[in-house]
């Protein structure tokens, strides 16, 4: 017998030794989807498909190294319903009938919200629904189990587990995940992983190292600035997605001490409505607090008890705003519909980091301010979840680059685990056990130089950090706001927006005391623990006995 190997033999002891490899067709970088081809062992799993264009797949298969390969993956595994990991699967389905597809069963039915414009019962046909903490072996070997993530109804994280005839091998995909409860979903449990020996643990970035106040105080303070604009006569256009913030925003006005009894009517317009009608079959999937609430009275559409809660339909569009109300509607909004917003006063309330283009007609008239309700879980989220599993292997997706780089980059994950932040396109190779030197993180921090020159402090920092994407948004007005933190000054820019809807120029009310001139007042809130209006949005021209002059 021959010691020499053939070409053939090379390469099964290759694929033998790295039984792990992912490879990334979308990672959300900027506007792409979520779309992840894991190999473990011989089998090929796909997770998500958030691609609107699926043709990275097709062409896949065309490579020399695929021919004979009829299918791009061997199964796919849905993590959830939102359309940037699963707007692409109706066109994957057409293009690969024979591909099987699998989700959590709240999953595959909200699904068809992604192709409203489409055939509904083709589309109900081709995901197949799998239950929730129940193993399933789908290839000799490979064992997948779905595991409530939060974030939205149905939403899993995915466990596969790989054994041949050596060893285990566990990888766990979380899709969007959220460690704390919402209003109709309950938050990832971490006891219900943290006995699993991980080997890869593939995690979304969205939010970077940000870090957030804790869901009920988003909640209060999203739910006291919509109060004080209907108190002002405001009526409230929300602009969202058909899918999760939308149905969460309505069961927080509907609930929330501010509103409840309230005569007040809350307009629920386009995709949010359908979404609404959609969560309304899945009831007994709910949390309990969520059942229970249903039995006392209706979860959506109520015009008994009030506040009201309607649907908005198309022709009312032109009238609706008449007395202040609330109208939750879709992202994709054209306003030029509601011709009342040029005659009343309106508040638009968009979601930070958003997407939704304003008509700049209508943009000039009404007031335009941001709001923020996590969906996703921050850095100490994110890190708590990686340290409580502990894997060889970390795989950041989902967040802008710079984002993903800023974790990625962390001194505690770097120290401890094989961190990698893949472009789509690039395969990561997954070797489990072998000694693995960790790539040099890159460099966050910029030193700069200090001068004090009379009643002036200037700051000068090196022009490498404007080659940051985030730089213009930093740099947008030139102005800048400065605090304490601690023993450390933070800085940080004032957008457009932000200098536009404020009520007074803050720096034209110098002679006055006022919130605009005190030193606790930040974004138009109050950050003083002594004073009453503490954590409250105020008007710059509010005044309390807890004032301190910024310039004092």
């Amino acid at each position: 017998m021959s010691d020499r190997l053939s070409a053939q033999d090379s390469v099964d002891l290759v694929e033998a030794a790295n039984e792990l490899e992912c490879l990334p067709y979308g990672v959300h970088h900027n506007e792409e989807g979520v779309c992840l081809l894991v190999r473990m062992g011989p089998h090929r799993i796909l997770f998500d498909c958030g691609l609107a264009d699926i043709s990275p797949l097709i062409k896949d298969l065309k490579k020399p190294a695929r021919r004979g390969t009829s299918l791009p993956a061997d199964l796919v595994l849905i993590s959830h319903a939102h359309p940037d990991h699963a707007q692409g699967l109706l066109a994957l389905h057409k293009a690969f009938p024979l591909l099987p597809i699998y989700a959590s069963e709240v999953t595959s039915k909200l699904l068809p919200l992604n192709w409203l414009n489409q055939d509904t019962e083709e589309i109900s046909q081709f995901c197949q629904a799998l239950p929730l903490r129940s193993p399933i072996e789908f290839k000799d070997g490979l064992v997948a189990e779905l595991i409530p993530a939060g974030h939205l109804p149905g939403a899993a994280a995915i466990l596969l587990t790989y054994t041949n005839q050596q060893r285990s091998y566990k990888l766990l995909y979380t899709g969007d995940f959220f460690l704390s409860n919402s209003r109709l979903v309950e938050g990832l449990r971490l006891d219900e992983l943290r006995s699993i020996e991980l080997d890869v643990l593939i995690i979304e970035g969205t939010y970077g190292t940000s870090r957030h106040p804790h869901r009920r105080n988003q909640e209060n303070q999203l739910a006291e600035r919509i109060n004080r604009a209907i108190s002002d006569r405001f009526s409230v256009l929300m602009p969202t997605p058909a899918l999760g913030l939308g149905q969460e925003l309505l069961m927080l006005l509907r609930s929330h001490h501010h509103f409840t009894g309230r005569d007040l009517d809350i307009w629920v317009d386009g995709a949010v409505a359908t979404g609404c009608d959609a969560y309304l079959e899945l009831l007994p999937h709910f949390p309990p607090s969520v059942q229970n609430f249903a039995r006392h009275q209706a979860l959506f559409w109520d015009e008994r008890i009030r506040p009201r809660v309607r649907r908005l339909q198309p022709e009312q569009r032109a009238t609706v705003g008449n007395s202040p109300c609330i109208v939750l509607t879709d992202s994709s909004v054209d306003l030029s519909e509601y011709s009342q917003l040029a005659t009343n006063p309106w508040l638009i309330l968009l979601p930070e980091k958003t997407n939704i283009k304003l008509n700049n007609q209508y943009s000039k008239q009404a007031t335009i301010e941001t709001y923020f309700l996590a969906q996703h879980s921050d850095c100490p989220g994110t890190t708590q979840l990686i340290h409580n599993l502990r894997p060889q292997h970390v795989i950041f997706v989902h967040g802008s680059p710079t984002y993903l780089a800023d974790l990625t980059s962390l001194e505690e994950l770097q120290n401890r685990y094989h961190v990698h932040s893949p472009e789509a396109g690039t395969l990561v190779e997954l070797p489990i056990g072998d000694i693995f030197l960790q790539p040099a993180a890159p460099e966050t921090n910029y030193e700069g130089e200090l001068t004090e020159l009379g009643t002036v402090v200037t700051i000068s920092l090196p022009d490498v950090i404007a080659a940051d994407p985030r730089w213009r948004q930093f740099a947008d007005t030139g102005l800048i706001e400065a605090r304490w933190q601690g023993e450390e000054i933070v800085l940080r820019g004032l957008s457009q927006r932000e200098l536009l809807n404020q009520s007074s120029d803050r720096y034209t009310l110098s002679d006055l005391s006022c919130c605009g001139t005190c030193r606790h007042q930040r974004g138009q809130r109050c950050w003083n623990p002594m004073s009453p209006l503490y954590n409250f949005k105020v008007t710059l021209e509010g005044y309390c006995p807890a004032f301190e002059r910024i310039n004092g």
